[in-house]
């Protein structure tokens, strides 16, 4: 589970746009810039090489 407060103040990295939680799958993800960061044990990965692209229906919803 990712802190709150955390969460923020975390941005994308590539937009500075906000970022949204997903618990399910736990990522942080950002629609502006199509991306989203993998959560590994409680800590989010900011990096854009480790950020997975999303799918076309993930970024319009």
């Amino acid at each position: 589970m990712i802190d709150k407060k955390l969460l923020e103040i975390l941005v994308c990295p590539v937009t500075k746009g906000p970022l949204v939680y997903d618990k399910e799958k736990q990522e942080l993800v950002s629609k502006s810039a199509r991306l989203a960061y993998p959560i590994r044990d409680d800590i989010p990965i900011m990096l854009e090489d480790e950020a997975r692209p999303l799918e076309e229906d993930e970024w319009r919803s």
